[in-house]
């Protein structure tokens, strides 16, 4: 892509997310517009969209029910004064929120987003034990790998060392252990190293000291970690865990949520209700900042007093809540429930999964991984030594780009999450450009300056 003046000068006037810009500039992408399926950069050159921007576009851009709802609360109200009072439209979003819902988690607080959703939980889960006579319940214990967004606390709460590091020093009172995925090469099956990295939250809280510890913090299936996918039986032993010593299970399904693994939350996939939910992304299409948190209701009885209490809830955001906001995840609700897309996404995910499956056969695939929609490939070297091959990631998200697709891609993996409104022939098209995509950068990578036929 070709910039002009104008754009390169803006460009150095701004941030592109956790990219250094005199390499973006080398090679910029400018969005122009997007569609379904797919976006359109400035000189008119198609993209599909295999991840639905960043996890957001569940129902496909520009989604016309959503949209509507969005027309239809513009002209009616688009703020409402929070300390003041709430907006109707606010209080039907919190009933078809937690209609949805997992079991008892009926509690909900609208967010312009996860992050806020995360610090929100938090907060939540201390207030709480302070106000039910546990005050030295603070800490939260969370995984490495894990990532819950990119402000203090939930930056805190996050184990990606690399997103950190400059900020430090973090905020006290945040624990990691490791998530299953680094214990695999040390047990002979996938369900013994669940066990053991299930175990691994409770010997940490015992060891804190069970009246410090205030919540669990993981996402069902963890993203940057190349969408690492536990077993059920993990998320029970998680729930038995905090059960026994009064910890808060929290679910962060900012990624997971609103129909991508085959339910409405990975919580009914997975079959284990948390005690609270922190959901983003996805609830709003992508077409305005959205979030929420949900817990359960009996949570919410320790914040209900006279005002003279003071014991309600101590947190509140400008936008939290807002109209619009809500009307677009109201849209994006009803339409998952009344087009059964959660169900949808399940037979999707088998025909996404069976063609990632298939690129097995250029031997760099160690496991392709995932639940529903939601698919992650690991790549390697080779599948002999399983030797990790950061150059390949770089090079495919390069390769990918130049093939008109949008990939989330690491150094030793990538992750695909399409609409779950594609078709079977979209989802045929994605496998295909992923494939030529990957052959394009093995292709690059063994015959950087001779045949790359001879290589394949």
């Amino acid at each position: 892509m070709i910039l002009d003046a104008r754009r390169e000068k803006l460009l150095r006037h701004t941030f592109v997310d956790f990219q250094q810009l005199v390499g973006f500039l080398r090679d910029p992408l400018i969005f122009a517009r997007a569609e379904g399926m797919y976006y359109w950069d400035i000189e008119g050159r198609r993209y599909f969209d295999a991840i639905g921007g960043i996890f957001v576009a569940t129902l496909g851009h520009g989604h016309p029910r959503v949209l509507e709802a969005i027309r239809r609360q513009l002209e009616q109200m688009t703020f409402a004064p929070p300390l003041h009072g709430i907006a109707d439209t606010t209080l039907d979003f919190v009933e078809r929120l937690g209609a949805v819902a997992p079991g008892d988690l009926k509690f909900v607080k609208g967010f312009s987003g996860g992050s806020e959703a995360i610090e929100a939980a938090m907060k939540f889960a201390r207030q709480y034990f302070k106000q039910t006579g546990h005050p030295g319940k603070y800490k939260f214990i969370s995984r490495y790998h894990g990532y819950h967004g990119s402000t203090s606390g939930a930056m805190a709460a996050s184990g990606t060392g690399s997103r950190k590091t400059k900020f430090e020093p973090q905020m006290p009172g945040f624990l990691k252990v490791f998530p299953p995925s680094h214990y695999r090469d040390l047990f002979s099956s996938w369900e013994e190293c669940n066990r053991h990295a299930a175990q691994s939250f409770e010997d940490v809280i015992i060891n804190e000291d069970p009246e410090t510890v205030a919540g669990l913090l993981v996402e069902p299936v963890g993203n940057t970690g190349g969408i690492i996918t536990p077993t059920a039986e993990y998320f029970r032993m998680l729930r038995e865990i905090c059960d026994r010593h009064n910890v808060l299970l929290i679910f962060d399904e900012i990624i997971t949520g609103f129909g991508k693994t085959g339910s409405m939350f990975a919580a009914q996939t997975f079959g284990v209700t948390p005690d609270i939910i922190c959901c983003g992304k996805g609830l709003s299409n992508g077409a305005v900042p959205a979030g929420a948190m949900i817990a359960r209701e009996d949570l919410a009885e320790a914040f209900w007093g006279e005002p003279e209490d003071d014991v309600q809830f101590a947190h509140g955001h400008t936008f939290a809540g807002n109209p619009v906001a809500c009307s677009a995840g109201m849209a994006v609700i009803d339409e998952i429930v009344e087009k059964q897309l959660d169900k949808r996404a399940m037979v999707l995910g088998e025909r996404l999964a069976a063609g990632l499956e298939r690129l097995s056969k250029h031997g760099v695939v160690r496991e392709v991984r995932g639940k529903g929609i939601l698919r992650g490939v690991e790549l390697v070297k080779d599948t002999h030594t399983m030797a990790p091959w950061p150059e390949l990631g770089t090079t495919l998200k390069r390769t990918s780009i130049k093939n008109g697709l949008i990939l989330r891609v690491d150094p030793t993996w990538f992750a695909v999450a399409p609409a779950i409104t594609a078709t079977e022939g979209q989802v045929d098209e994605l496998c295909a450009l992923i494939e030529k995509s990957l052959i394009d950068a093995l292709e690059e990578l063994t015959c950087p300056h001779g045949d790359a036929s001879a290589a394949l």
